[in-house]
This record gives structure tokens, C-alpha cells and sequence, in this order.
């Protein structure tokens, strides 16, 4: 193998490609990135077995080739060499990588390639979906997944199809959002399968504006699924057993309905996240309808702290039903306002014991449900 690429293109690849390679790898190879010339290009992959990363990067490609490096000098040589060409020679022989780029000349050793995992790659797809929708449907629901593995299930976030709608829901026992989107196909049965978190997080980190639309291949004799964007290809094991009926958790009514500015509740709520910290980040939100005709109604977050003090924020807002004092855990409630991009937010309750209900203002596709915190704590 003989190639020459620019070093801010390999550097690129190879961060883009990191994320999959594990910390402490069962295997030595798994420690390493696949480089291999392919179609006048040079592909880097890497792989943790549950989840593999693939990108291909412009390269003048001499002599085809392949070999696997150690990730971490690999990245750490390349980030730190000169902006301009890098050549890349192997002696396949000693499985050694000669990397020579201006008056720096290295060598690295490496492990065949034909010990590498065989790595999924895309096509065409099943379902296409627009590149910027995709980004904002797993920025939506990716946050309220599990971090703990006690339920497996629940570190994954539901992807279903019916009909011309693709559903991406994640809930972790105290929360739950759910994200939807049209899409061009139709499917006459629902198809559902659960994509670890972890890795849609990436193909969200992934999803670039070049991306005009990223191309799903859905799992068929192997629980793969897997993404194809322009350059770059991210496939996934898919995650075994029963995702929560989200519908069922979602409630149908309130007594109390509110609507806010997302900015101003979100600073609120950050202020007050500084002193609910003590608390288990327990807060209280108090809802009160207007006082009079053509007055405001008023929401007051506070944040309590017994050795270091507390906050209260004042909010206008247009309030509907009874008032009403629950307490959420607040990092939950600044998760969900993070990712909204609308203007303003509404805030809907049946009491201090029943779930909180968010969604952004006029539209329907995203909804997000909050389980309270006892008010005596």
C-alpha cells in the first residue's frame, strides 16, 4: 500500500472512525483503525463489535493495500503533524507504516489486516430520511435513555415504522421522549427494533450539513442496522427484549396548562439547578393561573439548598386550570428544554403526583413526560 493524503482530511476520518474503538480492547486488533485503498479513496474503520464506524477520505492511491494501526498513535501522530500532504507506505513484510509528511518521517507497527472483524457497509437503504431531521430526531430522544445497564432495554431508544411514520422513543424509568417524523416509504406492517443510545449518538455526532439525507438499512437475517451518510457508514447491533408501550405512558388530559418562553424557563431552571444539587437536584415548580382579567398567570421554579441557600425565579405565563406545586428532578427538565429550538414551550400536568407532560408550542411530533419527586424531599 502506497498512498498521499491531505492531513486535515486523515486527521478528520480518523476522529470521525475513534469512537469505535474501545478503551480496552478483548482483541489487539480491535485496539487498531483499518486503513485499506479502495476506489481511489482510502477507507479507515474501526469497530467494537457492537458498533463499527467506516469513512472514506480522497487519497492518490499508488499502490492498493491494507493494514490496521493502533488508533490512539495513529491519531495522536497525525494530529500533530504539519498541515500539508501525508504519504503512507506499507512494508507488508514487517506489517510497518512508514508516514512521512515535510521533514517529519515515522514509522508504525501494525497487525494485518486480515485479522480485522469483517465490517457491515451500506447501499441504497430501506428508509431514507432527510440528514438534518435525523440529527434533531436523536438529539430528542437520545438524552432520556438510560445511562445504567440494569435494564439493557432501556440504554436503547425505540425506532418503529407504520405507515409513512418513523417514531424514535427512549425512556429510562423516570422519563420519556418520543420524536416523530414522515417519511417517504410506506410500510403496511410496523417494523420496531431498539438501537443502542450510544451508537445513534454517534450517527447524530456524525451527521454533517453534506448530509442531505442518511439511508437506513433495516435489520434483516443479522440484528444489524445500519446508517449511510455521504462519506461515512455507522452500523449497530440492535438491542434483544421488550421496549415500554410508550403510548400507554403518555396521558391524554390535564387540569393544568402552561405555556412559557423555552429560553427564559430554561435559565430559570439552570439557576436553580445550583442550588438543587444538594437535593438530589429535586425542584419545585408552582403554577398559578392569572390573579385577574388581562393579567398574567405566574411560574415560580425554585431551587432549595440547606446549607448553601436557594433561588427562585419568576416567570409570566399563560396558564389555564388549577395552580398547582410539583417537584422534578431539574436536570431532567433542563434535558428536554436543551433540545428545543422552539420559541416557546408548554407545560401540562393532572397534579403534584401525576407525571409532567412537555411540548414545544403548535407542533405535535415531539413530546416529552417527566415522573415528579416527592415534595417532602
Amino acid at each position: 500500500m502506497r498512498v498521499s493524503v491531505l492531513q486535515d482530511k486523515l486527521a478528520k476520518g480518523l476522529s470521525t472512525v475513534a469512537r469505535a474503538v474501545e478503551n480496552r480492547p478483548t482483541l489487539p486488533v480491535l485496539g487498531n483503525i483499518l486503513m485499506a485503498t479502495e476506489d481511489a479513496r482510502l477507507k479507515l474503520s474501526a469497530t467494537n463489535l457492537e458498533m463499527s464506524i467506516t469513512t472514506w477520505i480522497g487519497a492518490k492511491v499508488d499502490k492498493e493495500g491494507a493494514i490496521t494501526l493502533p488508533a490512539k498513535t495513529l491519531a495522536d501522530l497525525v494530529n500533530n503533524l504539519s498541515p500539508e500532504r501525508v504519504d503512507l507506505a506499507l512494508d507488508a513484510s514487517t506489517l510497518t507504516v512508514n508516514v512521512r509528511c515535510g521533514a517529519t518521517n515515522s514509522n508504525i507497527k501494525g497487525i494485518d489486516a486480515a485479522e480485522f472483524p469483517l465490517v457491515p457497509q451500506g447501499g441504497e437503504g430501506d428508509v431514507v430520511i432527510p440528514g438534518k431531521v435525523l440529527k434533531e430526531m436523536i438529539a430528542q430522544t437520545v438524552f432520556a435513555a438510560a445511562k445504567e445497564d440494569n435494564r439493557p432495554i432501556l440504554t436503547g431508544v425505540q425506532i418503529q415504522l407504520d405507515g409513512n411514520v418513523m417514531t424514535m422513543a427512549s425512556a429510562d424509568g423516570y422519563r420519556l421522549a418520543v420524536r416523530t417524523a414522515e417519511i417517504d416509504q410506506t410500510f403496511t406492517k410496523p417494523v420496531e427494533f431498539v438501537v443502542p443510545a450510544k451508537s445513534l449518538a454517534e450517527v447524530g455526532r456524525i451527521i454533517s450539513d453534506e448530509d442531505d439525507v442518511v439511508s437506513i438499512t433495516l435489520p434483516k437475517e443479522r440484528d444489524i442496522v445500519l446508517f449511510h451518510m455521504k462519506h461515512t457508514d455507522i452500523a449497530s447491533q440492535l438491542l434483544e427484549g421488550k421496549f415500554p408501550d410508550v403510548a400507554a405512558i403518555i396521558p391524554r388530559s390535564y387540569i393544568t396548562s402552561t405555556v412559557m418562553y423555552t429560553s427564559d424557563l430554561l435559565a430559570a431552571c439552570k439557576r436553580a439547578e445550583i442550588f438543587a444539587r444538594d437535593s438530589a437536584y429535586s425542584a419545585k415548580l408552582a403554577v398559578n393561573p392569572a390573579a385577574g382579567p388581562g393579567e398574567p398567570g405566574a411560574v415560580r421554579i425554585i431551587g432549595m439548598s440547606a446549607e448553601r441557600g436557594d433561588n427562585e425565579g419568576m416567570l409570566d405565563a399563560s396558564v389555564e386550570g388549577e395552580a398547582i406545586n410539583i417537584s422534578f428532578n431539574i436536570r431532567y427538565l433542563i434535558d428536554v428544554l436543551n433540545v428545543l429550538n422552539d420559541e416557546r414551550v408548554v407545560f401540562e400536568s393532572n397534579g403534584p403526583a401525576n407525571p409532567g407532560v412537555i411540548r414545544p408550542e403548535g407542533r405535535d411530533d415531539f413530546v416529552s413526560i417527566i415522573m415528579p419527586m416527592s415534595l417532602n424531599r
